[in-house]
């Protein structure tokens, strides 16, 4: 086609513009490609919106690829397209654009100029240099050898003078330019061979296998550039294939069967393959020996191993009559991806229908049914079932489009589906067991018939019922054997008169499910809040009680449990003796009257009268509990009002024992002359060693013992071998943790029953709590490990809301506790305040600098705290010193102190106003600088700590003397102090534990008060002791939640507090 029918805007493709559309290099391979002569069959046309232009256009491994060129008129843009696997935009496109502009620009040449061109072409010297040819030789073993020849003086081609290195550069010899860049390109081919041998490192033979596919093009180049193809010795003439070859496979009849026949297929000639024809690894070529010749034949693209296995070990295969669905559903669609599969005529492939979802049902016994999920392919008359997601490669027939919407379908059912996928896409195999193989049987089958699914099914099901009412549940509470503190828990369940174990029936409800199936086939809903609620509760009871307990029981203390099971109304019987116990236990108003006892020299409060109602009835029901009123409000004399009444009752035949902390073993027998002077009290305050007579001769005579915990564990084997009519435990929180010796004595101890005596019954966790429980009501929660599943970790974590209602409503009868707000209204308001004191200049230097170091210590070790638990308390306790005074850290400081001026600024004042202060500090030493400055001051004051003798005195001396201060020690006068002679309280030091300041403030808000009380907190501005502050806000919650009031909580350190602690 001449250039001036190109279309007029071929004109316009100037070598930039086609640049920028190819790059560069591109549009140099079209270029390359119209020097050669490769764009051919051009046929211009119109199209929507513009023209094209179509061409054939000869790629580099001698495939011909269909070209197009676009004109968009609206655009002026040119697009090109292509049946190459670049598809847009490629070398063949830029050849063809290149072409038709460089012949349009050929056109607008004049006449003339073309004319002499041709001409004078002619005359021009012909190019100057040697010709050099290419041997080419078919080895012995095979191969194909090439070697570069040069056109000697002898007038033939020789091997003298010329090398494949001698080729690769323009200097190196005087020859033909157009030949030597191509034995060049052959020689380069070296650097990227298929293989390796020894003729890769001779510079004068090079074998084409090892060549790679890149020498084809050479090979080609050659013929074009006049290179001759010389044959070696033994060799025929040789030629280079026009077409590459590919593999075919011809399909035909054999018989019934089928026959495969591979071959290698270039143009319209076919040719079988042994493996010594190959050329290259993998093979890339091919030699075919023809008559009289020696032909080379490229491969469109190098073999893959399954080629090759078609091509060498299976040329030919048989597929018998039976197997010809399968060939053409699993085979012949990959054979087409493969080779060029050719079907004879008289071979017709049966087709591959669309899948469908195949469920198989095996009904086993016991409600068991076992699901298989599947496709189902027909092919022709056979049915081909495969996984829904298949472990190794996916077979050419499957449709995966097809089976992702089958599935995407589905309904969600009784059977377990895929996490991993969207929808409800379902397990391959999975076992139904109970009411979902009854939901299966009865609400799925036909469904998913209806759906399209194919269900086949193996075995018989049983027939199901659905049964819409509740099931009948009733509970009866029978008395025990004779001399057991329990009564047993019968649990009945029917429904339409069939009975169910309740077991099964709560371990359903335990698990989630939502149905539950009878062996009848009858089958329910579970899904019931009052199923549910019972389940809850029949499960704590079987948790409270001993693991090894046969069937379940209550005891009288698990009345909170049993209020709960009243509420669902299915109690159906109790006995007489369970209702009496637990009704007195759960109503305080209905608790049986008692006369007070008349050697009692005390006016009872009404709260106090209650108390006393209450112990009287635990103790006569054998059962023990814990005292918790605030601290202040008579614990000790409701206790002594019941050890009265017993005495006087006749029931004192074993001497009551009161286990307390050592330094209120005084007031406990003070009490006891003042308020029941009939009583006959001992006083054990010597170990067995020091003491003249044992204890069995103490409390042969004796109504009530006071002894200590320290006596007690030290002397545990002679007070457990005592039996005792009851056990006070005051101060209880003593013996809260349950590994310690002085717990497992109390345990120990032999009584009727115990009590425990406390303001705190929960200092650290809830696990204090459990300790004196069980302690005084052994049965309630016999599990520690189950009370912190059921309550401490639920509780503590807030994972369960629910769990500390119940905890309240089981503890609630076996604890009192009565606040002074809602039982002392008469009891003056207590003010508290934190003042905060700066440090002075030098003070704060001394700090600051500590504290970088402290920190930097403490930081370091905190991650392992079990450990280093003992030097980091000590850099903490360092620093609250350091945060008092210089003097109590470093020696060489002055004794000095500006929270020391400020309390005595305070004294001082209030004072002169005949007001009388306690002052608390846990640092004795720090205490003894506060005395020595307010003796400096004029100011009297009493001392107490706890290495004081004379304690009794030191307290009676503040009571009924005139001096307006008492310093005490945190530690010594925590507890078992009435001073409501004060109406100051200074706190010189934050503890970490709020509850000891809670019990030092308490020493004069309690009753018999009748002023107001202040209590002033002094803290050191910005020290840590602003930080313990604040650490004691966020541990008082827990207390508030399980006993009822805020402040007493004190839990150990954590890393996190401590980091909190020297935080910035």
């Amino acid at each position: 086609m001449s250039g001036s029918t190109y279309p007029s805007w071929v004109h316009e493709l100037g070598e930039r513009r086609l640049v920028e559309q190819f790059g560069e290099v591109t549009l140099a391979r079209g270029q390359e490609y119209v020097r050669q002569g490769r764009v051919g069959r051009i046929v211009t046309g119109s199209g929507t919106g513009g023209s094209l232009v179509q061409a054939q256009v000869r790629g580099s491994s001698y495939r011909t690829y269909q070209t197009v060129a676009r004109y968009h008129a609206d655009t002026g843009a040119v697009s090109t397209s292509c049946s190459c696997p670049v598809g847009f935009n490629c070398k063949h496109g830029a050849a063809l654009l290149w072409h038709m502009r460089t012949v349009s620009l050929r056109a607008l040449v004049p006449e003339w100029q073309r004319a002499l061109e041709q001409i004078t072409a002619e005359t021009r010297t012909a190019p100057r240099g040697q010709p050099l040819a290419v041997q080419v030789t078919r080895a012995a073993r095979g191969s194909i050898q090439l070697r570069p020849l040069v056109w000697g003086k002898s007038g033939r081609w020789v091997r003298t003078g010329i090398s494949w290195d001698s080729v690769l550069q323009p200097w190196s010899g005087d020859y033909v330019e157009e030949h030597r860049v191509v034995l060049a390109g052959l020689a380069r081919g070296r650097d990227s061979r298929s293989g390796y041998s020894f003729y890769a490192q001779r510079a004068d033979l090079l074998e084409l296998g090892e060549l790679g596919p890149s020498a084809w093009a050479w090979l080609r180049a050659a013929g074009e550039a006049g290179v001759d193809l010389v044959p070696g010795q033994g060799t025929p003439p040789v030629r280079v294939a026009a077409d590459p070859a590919r593999v075919a496979a011809r399909l035909g009849p054999d018989g019934g069967g089928l026959v495969l026949r591979t071959c290698v297929a270039s143009g319209d000639r076919e040719w079988p393959v042994v493996y010594a024809d190959l050329l290259g690894s993998p093979p890339h070529g091919l030699v075919v020996d023809e008559p009289g010749e020696l032909l080379l034949v490229p491969f469109a693209e190098s073999l893959s191993q399954a080629q090759q296995a078609l091509l060498v070990q299976h040329p030919r295969l048989r597929v018998p009559a039976a197997d010809v669905p399968a060939f053409a559903a699993e085979f012949a669609p990959a054979l087409r991806r493969l080779v060029d599969l050719i079907v004879e005529a008289g071979v017709d492939l049966p087709e591959t229908s669309p899948p469908q979802v195949l469920v198989k049902v095996r009904y086993g016994p016991e409600h068991r049914t076992e699901l298989e999920w599947l496709f189902r392919y027909r092919v022709g008359e056979r049915a081909l079932d495969v996984e829904l997601s298949p472990a190794g490669s996916r077979p050419a027939y499957r449709d995966g489009d097809a089976e992702r919407t089958l599935l995407d379908g589905l309904p969600a059912g009784p059977w377990p589906v895929r996490a991993d996928r969207a929808g409800a896409h379902p397990l391959a195999r999975a076992t139904l067991t109970g009411p979902a193989t009854a939901d299966f049987v009865t609400n799925w089958v036909d469904r998913l018939t209806a759906a399209g699914v194919l269900v086949e099914t193996t075995g018989r099901p049983q027939p199901y019922r659905l049964v819409e009412q509740a099931p009948q549940v009733s509970l009866a509470v029978t008395d025990p054997a004779e001399g057991a503190d329990w009564f047993n828990l019968a649990v009945t369940i029917t429904i339409e008169d069939e009975p169910v174990e309740y077991r099964e029936l709560f371990t359903a409800l335990a698990t989630g499910q939502t149905h539950l199936i009878l062996p009848s086939g009858v089958w329910f809903s579970l899904e019931r809040p009052e199923l549910e609620q019972l389940r809850a509760l029949i499960e704590e009871a079987g948790q409270l009680q001993a693991k090894d307990a046969d069937g379940l029981r209550l005891r009288a203390e698990h009345a909170g449990l049993w209020e709960e099971l009243l509420s669902l109304g299915v109690v159906a019987e109790q006995s007489r003796a369970w209702s009496s116990a637990v009704t007195a236990l759960l109503h305080t108003d209905e608790l049986p009257q008692v006369a007070l006892p008349a050697g009692l020299r005390a006016s009872l409060r009404p709260y106090q009268e209650l108390g006393f109602r209450w112990l009287h009835f635990l103790h006569g029901a054998r059962l023990g509990g814990i005292l918790a009123d605030d601290m202040g409000l008579g614990k000790t004399l409701q206790a002594l009002a019941l050890a009265s009444a017993l005495a006087e009752e006749g029931r004192l035949e074993r001497p009551l024992l009161v286990v307390a902390p050592t330094s209120v073993l005084g007031t406990w027998a003070t009490e006891a002359a003042r308020f029941a002077p009939g009583l006959r009290v001992r006083v054990v305050e010597q170990t067995s060693r020091k003491r003249t007579q044992p204890l069995a001769g103490l409390a042969s005579d004796a109504d009530l013992v006071v002894t200590s915990y320290t006596l007690l564990r030290l002397d545990e084997a002679e007070y457990t071998a005592l039996p005792w009519t009851a056990v006070f435990l005051d101060e209880a929180q003593f013996v809260k943790n349950r590994h310690s010796r002085a717990y497992l004595a109390v345990r120990k101890l032999r009584a009727g029953a115990k009590f425990a005596i406390t303001g705190t019954p929960l200092e650290n966790n809830l696990m204090d709590l459990w300790s004196l429980l069980s302690i005084v009501a052994p049965g309630l929660f016999a599990d520690p490990a189950a009370f912190a599943e059921f309550y401490r970790r639920p509780i503590e974590s807030g994972s369960d809301p629910q769990a500390l209602g119940r905890l309240h409503r089981r503890v609630r009868p076996l604890m009192l506790r009565r606040t002074k707000e809602s039982v002392a209204a008469e009891l003056p308001p207590k003010q508290e305040q934190v003042l905060s004191v700066p440090l002075a200049p030098g003070h704060r230097r001394l700090y600051d600098k500590q504290l970088a170091a402290e920190r930097k210590r403490v930081l370091g070790l905190v991650d392992d705290l079990r450990r280093n638990r003992i030097t980091i308390l000590a850099s903490l306790t360092l620093l609250r010193q350091l945060a008092l005074s210089p003097a109590l850290v470093l020696p060489d400081q002055p004794v000095a102190s500006a929270k020391i001026d400020a309390l005595v600024e305070l004294v001082t004042e209030l004072a002169s106003e005949g007001h009388r202060a306690l002052v608390f500090s846990q640092f004795t030493t720090y205490l003894g600088m506060v005395r020595d400055r307010l003796a400096e001051e004029g100011i009297g004051a009493v001392y107490l700590d706890g290495r004081t003798r004379d304690r009794a005195a030191r307290i009676e001396r503040f009571r009924s003397g005139t001096d307006p201060v008492f310093l005490i020690s945190l530690k010594a006068g925590g507890f078992g102090l009435t001073l409501t002679e004060a109406d100051y309280v200074f706190i010189l030091d934050p503890w970490w534990n709020p509850a000891a300041e809670l019990q030092a403030i308490d020493r004069t808000h309690r009753i018999g008060q009748d002023k107001h009380v202040m209590v002033y907190r002094l803290v050191s501005e910005d020290t840590i002791e602003e930080k313990v502050v604040a650490l004691q806000e966020r541990k008082r919650d827990l207390f508030a939640k399980v006993v009822g009031e805020s402040g007493d909580l004190a839990a150990p350190l954590s890393a996190d507090d401590i980091r909190g602690l020297l935080e910035p």
